[in-house]
């Protein structure tokens, strides 16, 4: 998951405003005056890039700084730990560089730290603070050139994206209106071609200059159109592709409007042409003409939705043969480390750490057997050798969504010559659960997704995850990676709490295939056209 890097904090001070004098010797000195804003509506490059997007969540975001859409769940608190942990290791590529810290608040001490750091003659200044314009910018990485200066905008990102300009243009032009000489502005951000455990390429950085500077002219427009919106009430925005471009807006569900049930919108990969469903004044299935040519998918949702039924295909008994007992029913869960730890990883590469495999015997005798990851070792020969026995005697190996299992049995087979003839087998007998729903069965339930936590509990009631403390891929990730990789930051009780939830999500995963192949099978029996 490639995630940017995101930050929590704003600054902000009760008094004092920066601008800049100028010595032949330093270059720049900062002094304190006077702020002309309150604490609460002051921008920073954070809120800045809010309200580029849009400025009702900016205003959100500064008038209600604790609204519970602002809290982070696991999987972004995770966000929010590696961006951290990727600035520690971009500083440590500027030797001799000073950090400016302190508490987030303050602000007139980080300006003076900046002003004394810059004054001593430091080849770089991290988290660099300065105020223009009513804006404070905290600058990842500030770097002395030869002639003036060039700053550093550091990402966990595999790229430097369109996205990160108006990031880099806020700051160049607060560092230019302090009177900073700035002549380069950078993206540092993860080498997709490094490869653990050599780490001296972990970094690549592109020079985005002239795009920051293609943006600077709007910038005073964009920061005076912001104060003004924070200075008033709530604005009028209305809802529209903004809200999730280019990041999801964390109060979306506040302005996304209430859909009918069953709108045009959830007929399965629809995409853009609901829009012209609703310009063409049809809101929900029902309302679709009966002559209109669809693909065999959308067909079956059609039928179920306006019958209320579950719809059968033909053709479904044939395609569940495929699946012969002994069958093992598998599910891989991963994580994908920004910063690699194991030999011949790099950035962001999908790692299975956790497996589930429900085994049906020939008379239909069900056990569970699961493996999980302890602790930072490599885990990658211990878990390809748990897949190879939790599958030995199995005729078929079932999975839904199957290509990430593939993926996951391919990547270990790399990682561990000494099982990659048997793991390779393994791949021999996978079998994609999801296909065979999707091309013969559609539930009302099911909303247009053929996803393992729609199908479930609409055909088999009273199986679901809502009961879990862990419920979600994204989250399930998130805390794994918590797990292995920063366990110190756990107490042991809670540690063991924590594995078990996991045990159980995984685990629910391949109990749940194991039920819903059931549920297929007699709904196979019971159609002799199947």
């Amino acid at each position: 998951m490639q995630s940017t890097t995101a930050r929590l904090t704003d600054y902000s001070v009760s008094q004092g405003r920066v601008r800049p004098t100028h010595s032949t010797a330093v270059g720049l000195a900062l002094y304190l005056a006077p702020m002309s804003r309150p604490t609460s509506t002051r921008l920073s490059k954070t809120r800045y890039c809010a309200g580029i997007q849009c400025v009702k969540q900016l205003w959100w975001r500064v008038h209600e700084p604790k609204a519970p859409e602002l809290i982070p769940d696991a999987a972004l608190q995770a966000v929010f730990s590696r961006g951290h942990r990727v600035g520690e290791l971009a500083r440590e590529r500027f030797p001799g560089g000073v950090l400016i810290d302190g508490e987030h608040w303050a602000v007139k001490e980080k300006l003076e730290k900046t002003r004394r750091a810059i004054a001593s003659g430091a080849p770089a200044v991290f988290e660099a603070a300065f105020v223009e314009n009513d804006v404070f910018v905290a600058v990842d990485v500030l770097e002395r050139r030869e002639r003036g200066w060039g700053f550093i905008e550091v990402k966990s990102t595999l790229d430097a994206k369109a996205q990160h300009i108006p990031d880099v243009a806020i700051q160049l032009h607060v560092l230019r209106a302090a009177g900073l000489e700035v002549n380069r502005a950078e993206v540092m951000h993860l080498n997709r071609e490094c490869e653990f455990p050599d780490l001296s390429n972990l970094f690549a950085r592109e020079d985005v200059t002239a795009q920051a500077e293609g943006l600077l002219p709007t910038v005073p427009g964009d920061i005076k159109r912001m104060q003004t919106a924070l200075a008033g009430e709530l604005p009028v925005v209305e809802y529209g592709p903004h809200c999730t471009d280019p990041y999801d807006c964390p109060f979306i569900s506040r302005c996304a409007p209430v859909l009918p049930k069953d709108h045009v919108s959830t007929l399965y990969r629809i995409g853009k042409r609901a829009a012209t469903f609703v310009a063409d004044g049809i809101s929900t299935i029902t309302d679709l003409p009966a002559d209109l040519v669809l693909t065999p998918v959308i067909a079956r949702q059609i039928e179920s939705i306006r019958t209320g039924q579950l719809v059968v295909a033909p053709g479904i008994g044939e395609a569940l043969a495929q699946i012969e007992r002994p069958t093992a029913f598998l599910d891989f869960e991963t994580i994908m480390p920004a910063v690699p730890v194991w030999p011949g990883c790099h950035p962001y590469e999908q790692i299975a750490v956790q497996m589930s495999c429900h085994l049906v015997g020939a008379d239909g005798e069900m056990k569970h057997l699961e493996f999980l990851a302890e602790g930072p070792r490599d885990p990658r020969a211990a878990i390809a050798e748990a897949v190879v026995s939790a599958c030995a005697g199995a005729k078929t190996v079932v999975a839904y969504n199957a290509s990430f299992e593939k993926r996951c049995i391919e990547q270990l087979a790399e990682a561990v010559p000494a099982q990659r003839e048997a793991l390779r087998e393994v791949i021999s007998r996978l079998i994609d659960l999801l296909p065979i729903v999707r091309d013969h069965v559609y539930h009302p339930e099911f909303g247009g997704s053929f996803s393992l936590k729609r199908v479930l509990p609409a055909l088999v009631p009273g199986l679901g995850y809502a009961d879990l403390d862990i419920g979600e891929g994204n989250a399930a990730a998130a805390i794994l990676e918590t797990l292995l990789l920063d366990e110190a930051s756990m107490p042991n009780a809670e540690r063991e709490k924590i594995r078990r939830q996991l045990l159980d999500y995984c685990g629910r995963d391949t109990l749940a295939m194991v039920k819903l192949y059931e549920r297929l099978a007699a709904t196979a029996a019971a159609d002799p056209t199947s």
